[in-house]
C-alpha cells in the first residue's frame, strides 16, 4: 500500500515539475539602440503549450514602486523541440517565436516573472506578488540591489548583467545547478550547448527597394544541406500590398543535398496611385527541424503613379495656384480694429470654442502627410529646415531617427509648456476631436499649424533653440523662415500664455525669440502656394486658420511697426484669374506689358526666396525692369486686389 501511495505521489510530483517554466535567459541591455534585447523561457518538456501563462516585467526604480510596466499573454504559444520560447524584436536572431517591440525592457534594477494567471490581473502599476508565481528573476546592470523587489517576489539574489563589465554583449543565463551565469548570449539554444540542433534558414534579397514593374529574387539559405527535399511557405502581403501587386510562387522547395532555394517575384506595374508600399517577406510554415534566423524582411515598392501638384515646393515656389478656402466672412470681426482689440477679436476667430477642434498628437502624422505633402511627388513629405522631400513611409517609429522624419514643434514643447497625454497616442480621424478654447494651452501639443514634417536628426539639432540662435542647416535657402515665423505668430495669438519677444529668453515656458529675427524672416519669405495649401488642409481638420498666411500684412499691425493702427480687411483675398490680369512677354528681356489693371497700382519684385528687390508705382500698362537674368516673383497690388506671377528674365 505504501508503495502505491509513494508511486502516485512521485507521479504527481513528476507531472508538476514537467509543467513548470523557468526564465532561461535574459538580455536586457544590448548595443546601439538597445533593440536586440530578448527573454527566453524554458519548459521542462518540449513542445509545451503556454496557454494560461503570462510574463510580467516590474519597475524597480524609485518612481516605479516595484510595480508592473509590461505584461505579455503567452496563450497560443508553444515551446520548441528544446523546450524554448524566445521573445524579442524582429531584429533578434534567431527570429523570436514571440515578436515584441524593440527597446522595451528596462535595464534595472527590475524584475521579470512568469505567472499562471490572467493578464487582466496585471494592469500597469500592479505591485509585484508571489501569488500564482511560477518563476522570477530580479536583475540589474550595475545597479544597487532592490531588496524590496526581491522580497515581493520571494527571491534572495539580484543578478547583475554587468558582472563582467560588458553588459552590452552578455546576457543572464540559467545554469544546470539553478544559479545564473553571465556570458555571451545564446538565444534559442540551450545554455549548456546541448539539445537538438536545428537547421537555420535565412532570407535575403539583393536590394531593399524596387520599382513597380521590376522583378527580383528572394533567396532562402540553410546552414546545412537537407537530406531530403523540404518546402517552406512565405507571404509578401502587408497592408495594401497583396496578391494583386505581384506574381510568383509563395513557396519554395530545397532539393535533396542542397541548402539554397530561389524564387522570382514579378511586381505588377498598374496605373493606380496606391502610394509607395512595403512588401514583407515572412516565413509562414517551416519544417520542424528548421529554425528561422531572420524574418519579416521589408522590401519597398516605389509607385510610379504618384501625383504632381500644380504648385511648387518651398524652394521653387509658386504664388497664384492656391487660393484661401476661408469663408468670405471669416475675418469680418477684425475689420477696423486696432491694438488689443485687434488681438482679442483675432483670437476669438482662431480659438472659438465650439467651432475650433483639437486633434490627438497621433492624428498629426495623418495631417502632415496631407499638409506637408511634396508637390512634386504625392508619396513624399517636404521636410522643413533641410528643404528636401522624404518618402512618407520613412516616418520614425522607433528610437533610430537616421533617414527618418518625425514631428517638429516650431514653438517647442518645453518653451510652450505642453506635452502629450495617454489619449494623444490614438489617431481617430478628423471627426473625433476635443473641445478647445484660448486657454487650452495643452492642445498646442497637437496644433498642426505649428507642427511640421522634419528630418529626425535635424529635429534633434534644433532642440528648443530660439530662432536666431537656430537658423537652419548650413547653406539652407531660407525657404522655411517665413513659414516658421508665421507659425510662431499664430501660436502667440491662438493660446493664452504664449509670447514672442526680442532676444533669447530663458525665463521658463511661455516665451520664445527672437521677434526681430522672425519679423525679418516674415518679410523675406512671404506666403507661397505650398503654405496656403497647408493652411487649407489644417483648416479642414482643426476648423481654424493661420491668419498671417491669409493676410500677411496683419503681422505688422500686431507685432511690427503698424501696431496700434487700425486694420482694414482687404476687399478681396482671392487672386483675379489670369484672364483678368496678364503679364507679357514671359520670359522677358526686361520690358513688360501689364493688362487688366485700371489706374495707379504698385509693382513689387521679389527673388524666388521672397526677398524684395524693387518696388514702384505705375500708371499705364508698360514698364522696364532692369534685372539680372533669373527667375523673379511679381506682385501687382491696388486698393481692391492683388496678383502674383513668376517672371523669367532672359
Amino acid at each position: 500500500m505504501k508503495n502505491i501511495v509513494f508511486s502516485i505521489f512521485f507521479l504527481c510530483f513528476t507531472l508538476n515539475v514537467s509543467a513548470q517554466l523557468v526564465i532561461n535567459e535574459l538580455d536586457s541591455d544590448t548595443p546601439s539602440t538597445d533593440d536586440k534585447e530578448f527573454l527566453e523561457i524554458k519548459s521542462a518538456t518540449p513542445n509545451f503549450s503556454l496557454n494560461g501563462y503570462i510574463v510580467v516585467f516590474f519597475n524597480g526604480s524609485a518612481s516605479g514602486n516595484n510595480s508592473s510596466y509590461l505584461a505579455y499573454d503567452l496563450a497560443g504559444y508553444t515551446t520548441d523541440a528544446n523546450g524554448l520560447l524566445l521573445m524579442g524584436s524582429n531584429l533578434v536572431s534567431p527570429f523570436p517565436q514571440y515578436v515584441i517591440s524593440p527597446n522595451v525592457f528596462q535595464n534595472g534594477a527590475d524584475a521579470v516573472a512568469i505567472y499562471q494567471d490572467n493578464i487582466n490581473n496585471f494592469p500597469p502599476q500592479t505591485i509585484a506578488t508571489t501569488t500564482n508565481l511560477i518563476d522570477a528573476l530580479v536583475y540589474g546592470t550595475g545597479d544597487p540591489d532592490d531588496t524590496d523587489l526581491m522580497v515581493l517576489l520571494g527571491e534572495t539574489q539580484q543578478i547583475d548583467e554587468n558582472l563582467n563589465n560588458d553588459k552590452d554583449n552578455e546576457s543572464i543565463q540559467l545554469n544546470a545547478s539553478g544559479g545564473y551565469d553571465v556570458k555571451a548570449p545564446t538565444p534559442r539554444q540551450l545554455n549548456d550547448g546541448s539539445g537538438i540542433m536545428l537547421n537555420g534558414i535565412t532570407i535575403s534579397v539583393a536590394q531593399t527597394q524596387y520599382d513597380e514593374g521590376d522583378n527580383f529574387d528572394i533567396t532562402f539559405t540553410l546552414e546545412e544541406d537537407v537530406t531530403q527535399s523540404k518546402t517552406v511557405n512565405f507571404t509578401l502581403n502587408n497592408a495594401g500590398f497583396d496578391a494583386a501587386d505581384f506574381t510568383g510562387n509563395t513557396s519554395v522547395t530545397f532539393a535533396t543535398g542542397t541548402k539554397t532555394a530561389v524564387v522570382n517575384i514579378q511586381l505588377i506595374d498598374d496605373t493606380l496611385d496606391e502610394g509607395d508600399e512595403q512588401a514583407v517577406i515572412e516565413l509562414q510554415s517551416i519544417p520542424s527541424d528548421f529554425i528561422i534566423l531572420n524574418n519579416e524582411i521589408t522590401v519597398r515598392i516605389v509607385d510610379n503613379d504618384f501625383q504632381v501638384a500644380p504648385w511648387g515646393t518651398p524652394t521653387n515656389p509658386t504664388f497664384i495656384e492656391v487660393n484661401s478656402t476661408a469663408p468670405n466672412t471669416y475675418y469680418d470681426a477684425i475689420d477696423g480694429l486696432a491694438g488689443q482689440n485687434l488681438r482679442d477679436d483675432l483670437q476669438g476667430i482662431i480659438a472659438e470654442e465650439g467651432v475650433v477642434r483639437a486633434q490627438t498628437y497621433a492624428d498629426v502624422y495623418d495631417i502632415l502627410m496631407q499638409a506637408d505633402q511634396n508637390p512634386e511627388n504625392s508619396n513624399q513629405v517636404w521636410l522643413v529646415y533641410t528643404e528636401q522631400p522624404r518618402a512618407k513611409l520613412d516616418v520614425q517609429t522607433g528610437s533610430d531617427n537616421t533617414g527618418k522624419w518625425n514631428r517638429e514643434h516650431v514653438y517647442p514643447r518645453s518653451r510652450g509648456g505642453y506635452d502629450s497625454i495617454e489619449d494623444d497616442d490614438f489617431a481617430d480621424g478628423p471627426n473625433v476631436y476635443w473641445n478647445t478654447n484660448a486657454d487650452s494651452l495643452r492642445h498646442g501639443n497637437s496644433d498642426a499649424h505649428h507642427i511640421r514634417a522634419v528630418d529626425g536628426i535635424e529635429n534633434s539639432i534644433r532642440g528648443n533653440q530660439h530662432f536666431g540662435q537656430y537658423n537652419g542647416p548650413q547653406n539652407n535657402q531660407g525657404s522655411f523662415k517665413g513659414d516658421v515665423a508665421r507659425s510662431i505668430f499664430y501660436m502667440v495669438i491662438r493660446y493664452n500664455g504664449l509670447d514672442v519677444v526680442n532676444g533669447f529668453p530663458e525665463n521658463g515656458p511661455g516665451e520664445i525669440g527672437d521677434l526681430a529675427t522672425l519679423l525679418t524672416w516674415h518679410q523675406q519669405d512671404p506666403p507661397d502656394d505650398f503654405e496656403m495649401n497647408r493652411n487649407n488642409v489644417v483648416y479642414e481638420w482643426q476648423k481654424n486658420r493661420n491668419p498671417f498666411i491669409d493676410y500677411p500684412d496683419l503681422v505688422d499691425y500686431i507685432f511690427g511697426s503698424q501696431a496700434g493702427n487700425p486694420w482694414n480687411n482687404p476687399v478681396s483675398t482671392e487672386n483675379p484669374s489670369i484672364s483678368e490680369i496678364k503679364i507679357y512677354p514671359n520670359p522677358s528681356s526686361g520690358k513688360i506689358t501689364i493688362d487688366g489693371v485700371e489706374g495707379e497700382f504698385e509693382l513689387s519684385v521679389y527673388s524666388v526666396m521672397g526677398q524684395q528687390i524693387e518696388q514702384q508705382k505705375i500708371t499705364g500698362n508698360e514698364t522696364n525692369l532692369y534685372l539680372p537674368v533669373g527667375v523673379y516673383v511679381l506682385k501687382i497690388e491696388n486698393e481692391s486686389q492683388f496678383f502674383i506671377q513668376k517672371l523669367v528674365i532672359k
